[in-house]
Order: structure tokens, then sequence, then C-alpha cells
């Protein structure tokens, strides 16, 4: 006991803290790298930044000493890519990461935080990290900053933000990055029409189709939500995306999961008043008929699964009984 007590103490300097900030939630290649901030890591993170900073622990002052953190990790990248860090400089780094994406979750820092440059350091170092750690980390900075602050969304979508974003939610080997990335690529697209238009321009759709592809399970989850979100918000779109109906169906004859309520949705999507979404859905080769039916009585009487079901009846309506269904079933 008094040795946790002792390893409790606050450290005497702002590398100590942010250091800290990491290793009391997680050890080092755990898999806890994933967790957000427990609250009382939080709490007791705030209370050791503000005992180093004597007097200057301002929330701007803090953002700034995070940011110079980040950029002296980023010289010693620049210097021996692909190399290892050191275990106190990859801390270090990871927890001004978090820091700073728990200080922007409040709007004004956020902004402050895009005036001082931290986004544009963000996006430059810390999404090119060869650590995936740091990558997803930075990845979830975007996301606190982005999420309901049109002036930040602008910004980082006028710096390119949305194309590294998308090619780390395609391609990135560590799995959280991808799922943090998409994460931050839906702060830059939902209800943001500057962000659609990049995302349709960028083949954004064809990385959700991936993504439900993948072996990832909240990649899979997290990539057919912003698929139904996007195409109920903007039925408009529906059109560039009737290449996704033998797709979709192909999804769902996987094991079944839970992101197949979400899958159903898109699909209820595409065939609403689209000829083509609805002739795709109709062809005997598709066996989407006999599909449906099957997975109406697999999910009868699941309580859990009563949203899916509602979809699943309500395209079986639409493609095969001659009648349009209410809109009940699409309240979420």
């Amino acid at each position: 006991m008094a040795e946790d007590q002792r390893n409790r103490r606050h450290p005497q300097n702002l590398q100590g803290v942010l250091r800290l900030a990491v290793e009391a939630g997680s050890a080092a290649d755990g898999p806890a790298l994933s967790e957000p901030m427990s609250e009382e890591r939080k709490e007791w993170l705030k209370g050791a930044l503000a005992e180093v900073a004597k007097g200057q622990n301002s929330e701007v002052e803090q953002m700034k000493e995070c940011m110079r953190v980040l950029m002296r990790d980023g010289g010693c990248v620049r210097g021996r890519e692909g190399e290892e860090e050191g275990e106190d400089e990859e801390g270090e780094t990871e927890g001004a990461l978090e820091f700073l994406s728990e200080l922007c979750e409040n709007l004004d820092n956020a902004r402050d935080l895009m005036t001082l440059g931290g986004l544009d350091l963000c996006m430059s170092q810390c999404l090119n990290h060869p650590q995936g750690s740091v990558r997803w980390r930075g990845a979830q900075l975007i996301a606190s900053c982005a999420q309901n602050m049109p002036e930040v969304q602008c910004h980082l979508l006028n710096k390119g933000a949305l194309p590294k974003l998308l090619q780390l939610t395609d391609s990135d080997p560590h799995p959280t990055v991808r799922v943090k990335a998409l994460y931050a690529v839906s702060c830059l697209v939902r209800e943001q029409e500057v962000g659609l238009g990049a995302f349709l321009s960028h083949d954004g759709f064809s990385v959700l189709m991936r993504g439900m592809q993948s072996d990832n399970e909240k990649l899979r989850t997290k990539s057919s939500f912003l698929l139904l979100n996007l195409l109920t918000v903007h039925p408009e779109h529906k059109v560039l995306s009737m290449g996704m109906v033998q797709q979709l169906v192909s999804i769902l004859r996987t094991p079944h999961s839970s992101f197949h309520e979400h899958v159903l949705g898109a699909l209820c999507c595409l065939v609403e008043e689209s000829p083509l979404g609805l002739r795709d859905c109709q062809s005997p080769t598709l066996g989407l008929e006999e599909m449906l039916n099957q997975r109406a009585k697999d999910l009868q009487g699941r309580e859990e699964c009563q949203e899916e079901l509602e979809f699943c009846k309500r395209l079986r309506s639409a493609c095969f009984c001659g009648r349009q269904p209410d809109d009940s079933g699409m309240d979420r």
C-alpha cells in the first residue's frame, strides 16, 4: 500500500506528469492502450499538472506545454524514423495527446488549440508517427476538437485532414488507429456539407464498405453506422451508392453480428425511391427474399434485435410485397 502511494505521488516536472498519465492507466503495449482515461485518472492528471505549473496553469498554458512535448518528440522521430522511441519520450507524447483531448472537450479550448497551431502539429507529426499508440491518440484529439465545432471542422478540412484520416481508416496496421481515425472522419462529415463533399470526392463510401468487411469488429460496427447515418440524412446521395447493394447483401451472409442492423438500415435507404436500388435487391440471383424471410424468423422474440427485425421487415416489404412501408421502422 505504501509503495502504491509513492507511485501515485505527483512528479516534479511536466514530462513526468505526461508519462505517468499513460503509465497510470495501462502498461506499455498492453490492450488497455485502446481505452480512454478513467475519471479518477483525469482528476489525478489535472491535479498533477496544476501542481507542476506553479501559477502558470491556465488551460492555454497547459496546451502550450503539451505542444512543446509534441514538437520535441517530432524532432526525435525525424532523426530516426522507423526506430523504436525511448519509453520516456513515448510516454510523454501519449500523455500530452491524452491531456489535450481531455482539455479540448471544452469548445473554447478546441478553438484555442487550433489558433495556437496545435491541430496543424497533430496532423503533420502525430498522424504520421511511427508508433501506433501516438497515431490513434492524434486521431482522437482531432475528433475531440472537431466534434460540434464548424470552425474547427473547416480548418481541418482546408488543411487536408480528411484524406489522411481516410487513409488511416482504410489501411493502418494498428486496429485502434483505424477505429479512432474513422471516429475523426465521422466528426468531419456528419452534418457538415463541406466535409461530406470532400468525403464523396475521396471515395469515402468505398472506405466504409471495406471497413464493414474487415476483421475488426469495432471498425465494422462504426463503418456501418456512419454509412446508415449518411444515407439517412443525405438521401440525395443514394444514387451515388448503388454499387453497394450486392456488397451489403454479401455482408449480411456473414455470421450474424449486431452491426447487421445498420447494414439492413442502409439497404432500406438505398431502395427507397430508387428504381435501380430496388431492382438490384429484387434480382433473383441475389437471393435476398429468402434470406430476409429466414433472418426474420431467427430474430423473432429476441428483444435485443427488435430494430434489426424492423429493418428486415421494412426491406422485405419494400422489395417483395409491392408496397412501401410506413416510416415507423426508420425512427431511430
